[in-house]
């Protein structure tokens, strides 16, 4: 059966789209590019379309290339493609996670992703406070949406940062102030990730005074040997992110590998010649092992069901849980409510039930709601009456007679 693909790219002639429909046309694939500003959506309750130019869209998979200028309008069309069971090559959400930095960085440093450290500033009279909270001048002052080094600035002054920061806000940008790495000056190395695979990289240099690194602003590129954590960290920030294929980009720093920015659009041209690696022929063989399943969001599906989703306690909000067994929260098989603890930036799945609890870690319960609630309740009262004599907070209390009559 030939595979049906859908480029939505609003440059054909990018070498990047050249290359993913050579690449698909060489593996026998029937290849469209099309232009997402000429695509329509019609939704209903028996009526499921995506129209192009008026003429009904039906393919098995998709391959996003949306650019930053129509990322509102390309994310509603990827988004109806997974409603109607399309394989996507990256998910709406996935796009949406990499396109807001702030919201990206949050997401990974809440798994111990390593990042320069980053504030977000609403007022140019906050900058300084900002620039002293990531560690003192110069700083990066950037735009929390943008590519290919876009709305992106150095900053050797107090009075620079305030005056660039005026500017973007001004022009409706949300800032942020990020930590300047020095011993990574005008360099960074991208790692292109497929299915959870490191496919090729490259260092990335800029040129003269430029401290942007880019390729599309006449930065050079190299081949680079990359070492395992670099490959590691890569695979994890695009998982984290929700994306099948990412263009990470690292700074090499004097405390290691800190992530940058993921790009759910990664351009070719440069890797592929700094690599020579055929990454178009692997994101394609990618989407054609891949296109047979479509992704699926998991606390979505669990609410479809009155009464069901997803609920975490972090137990460092709750001290008194610490070094308690799993078996000792619940009555009955704990495995019936935990899903996963979370613990150092990854997830022990399906825990045992003899597994003691850490300050730091989050468990993740899923089912009925308010049958967690009632599991949970008798193992935050017992606890009041240990030595310990911890009391609970009168919100989580509250949390939980309206959890009844929820």
């Amino acid at each position: 059966m030939t595979l049906r693909l859908a480029i939505l790219s609003r440059g054909p002639r990018l070498y990047s789209t050249r290359r993913l429909v050579e690449a698909a046309q060489r593996r026998g694939a029937a290849v469209e590019v099309l232009d997402p500003m000429k695509m329509s959506i019609t939704v209903g309750t028996d009526i499921q379309r995506i129209l192009n130019s008026g003429w009904e869209v039906d393919v098995d998979a998709v391959l996003p290339r949306i650019g930053y200028s129509i990322t509102r309008h390309g994310v509603a069309l990827v988004r109806q493609f997974e409603r109607m069971g399309v394989y996507v090559g990256n998910s709406s959400q996935g796009i949406l996670n990499s396109r807001d930095k702030l919201h990206a960085t949050q997401l990974l440093t809440r798994n111990r992703v390593p990042v320069p450290t980053t504030a977000y500033v609403r007022n140019w009279k906050d900058v300084e406070r900002a620039i002293s909270q990531v560690g003192g001048i110069p700083v990066v002052i950037k735009v929390s949406e943008g590519t290919q080094g876009s709305g992106v600035f150095l900053a050797r002054s107090l009075r620079e940062a305030r005056e660039l920061t005026w500017e973007l806000l001004d022009s409706g940008h949300n800032v942020l102030v990020q930590e300047y790495i020095a011993e990574s000056h005008g360099k960074d190395v991208r790692v292109l990730v497929v299915g959870d695979q490191v496919v090729a990289s490259m260092r990335r240099k800029a040129h003269g005074s430029e401290f942007r690194s880019n390729f599309h602003l006449n930065g050079s590129i190299e081949g680079v040997h990359l070492p395992k954590r670099y490959a590691k960290l890569a695979r994890k920030a695009a998982r984290l992110l929700g994306l099948e294929i990412a263009g990470v980009d690292l700074l090499e720093s004097s405390r290691g590998p800190l992530l940058l920015e993921v790009n759910s659009s990664p351009g070719l041209e440069g890797i592929e010649a700094a690599s020579g690696i055929n990454v178009a022929g692997h994101i394609i063989d990618h989407v054609i092992e891949s296109h047979a399943f479509s992704g699926v969001q998991l606390d979505t599906l669990l609410r479809s069901k009155p009464g069901h989703g997803v609920l975490s306690v972090a137990v460092r909000r709750h001290p008194e849980l610490i070094g308690l067994k799993l078996s000792e929260l619940f009555e009955g098989d704990p495995l019936q409510v935990i899903f996963a603890v979370a613990r150092d930036g990854n997830h022990i799945w399906r825990p045992r039930a003899s597994l003691r609890l850490q300050a730091d870690d989050e468990l993740i319960c899923y089912g009925d709601l308010r049958s967690i609630r009632n599991l949970l309740r008798p193992a935050f009262h017992n606890s009041l009456h240990t030595s310990r004599r911890i009391e609970l907070p009168a919100a989580f209390d509250e949390q939980l007679r309206d959890g009844q009559h929820s």
